[in-house]
């Protein structure tokens, strides 16, 4: 006869494997009727907890997974740097995992934390529910998290906070005259591109201005998807003056895009981006950017990871929030612009 899983003990009790698993761990973060109904499940199930799982998990790798959402993206290759730059002098090999912006494809990654092929796993900007990520630091498992709290004790984050940063760019961009800003996004399960867009709005409402759904826009974090949207956004909106995109990558395409048109910048367009990477420098106008210090993330979240590794835990904090800084440049600013060309 089969064994009973953990997902045949949830499917019977009408209840998530993470709650399962929080139940098992004596977490207080389930009721007394849920825990009740569960155990009665599990008794009359007879199911038990993997101990072999459990052994495994004992044993050491020496070795972190860092699951990125797309390797290409410069805010993930800073990301990696910072966790590399830690993890080696510590003897911790690095395994880079590139999710492609699939969620299934993340979820298949998990699998090296769950075989035990590594000891950590850390996931940028993540596709995964909190819930689900709670079941795996229910279980045991050690991962942390970029770009987002995960809300989970044992689940150690490091972000930037996107809505100030974005009111900031928004507060430049009213400040210069622009009452027609465009917002482009990432792809769609990026946290991120939500809350840069409460940013957005919030920084129009503060300034008086109306939100128009038509100015945003989705360019997938990339440079073609920002070429692409905003060829989509000046069709639908003529009067358009500035264009803020969630990276820097999508600010390109914006910039390629004005240039092909022949619509000055900044003069004709203000264009800023986020990450303030390299390639921001190489165009004429450079990009205005807001600068995160993602080697910084990576540098704090590695430190914290293995320190709960190997029992080094000190009281302090779980969550990283690190502050941004917009850097201005020619695109968005036309005294940058000049003093750029003398």
């Amino acid at each position: 006869m089969k064994e009973p899983t953990i997902m045949d003990v949830a499917r019977q009790a009408g209840v998530s494997v993470a709650t399962v698993s929080r139940v098992l761990n004596g977490s207080t973060l389930v009721n007394a009727s849920t825990q009740e109904k569960v155990m009665e499940v599990i008794r009359s199930m007879q199911y038990t907890p993997n101990a072999i799982g459990k052994q495994l998990r004992s044993q050491k790798t020496m070795t972190i997974a860092v699951v990125v959402p797309d390797i290409s993206i410069t805010y993930c290759v800073e990301i990696i740097k910072g966790i590399e730059n830690t993890a080696n002098p510590l003897h911790y090999k690095i395994i880079i995992c590139d999710a492609q912006n699939k969620p299934e494809k993340e979820r298949e990654f998990m699998t090296l934390l769950v075989s035990r092929t590594v000891d950590a796993l850390v996931l940028v900007t993540p596709s995964q529910t909190d819930a689900e990520l709670a079941a795996y630091a229910d279980n045991g498992y050690t991962l942390g998290v970029i770009g987002r709290d995960a809300g989970h004790d044992a689940i150690p984050c490091a972000l930037t906070d996107n809505v100030k940063l974005t009111r900031q760019v928004m507060s430049h961009l009213i400040g210069h005259g622009h009452t027609r800003i465009a917002f482009l996004s990432g792809f769609a399960t990026a946290i991120d591109s939500y809350e840069r867009l409460e940013g957005y709005m919030k920084g129009l409402q503060e300034a008086r201005l109306p939100f128009v759904p038509e100015l945003v826009d989705n360019g997938d974090f990339t440079e073609d998807g920002g070429y692409a949207a905003f060829m989509r956004l000046r069709e639908r909106n003529p009067g358009l003056t500035a264009v803020f995109a969630a990276n820097d990558e999508m600010a390109l395409g914006v910039h390629k895009a004005c240039g092909e048109l022949g619509i000055p910048i900044p003069g004709g367009m203000a264009i800023v981006g986020v990450d303030n990477s390299r390639i921001t420098n190489y165009v004429r106008p450079p990009i205005s950017s807001v600068e995160q210090p993602l080697q910084t993330m990576g540098v704090l979240l590695a430190g914290k990871l293995i320190d709960q590794m190997n029992a080094n835990e000190q009281a302090g904090r779980r969550v990283f929030k690190i502050d941004s800084t917009l850097i201005v440049k020619g695109s968005s600013s036309l005294k940058e612009a000049e003093e750029g060309q003398r």
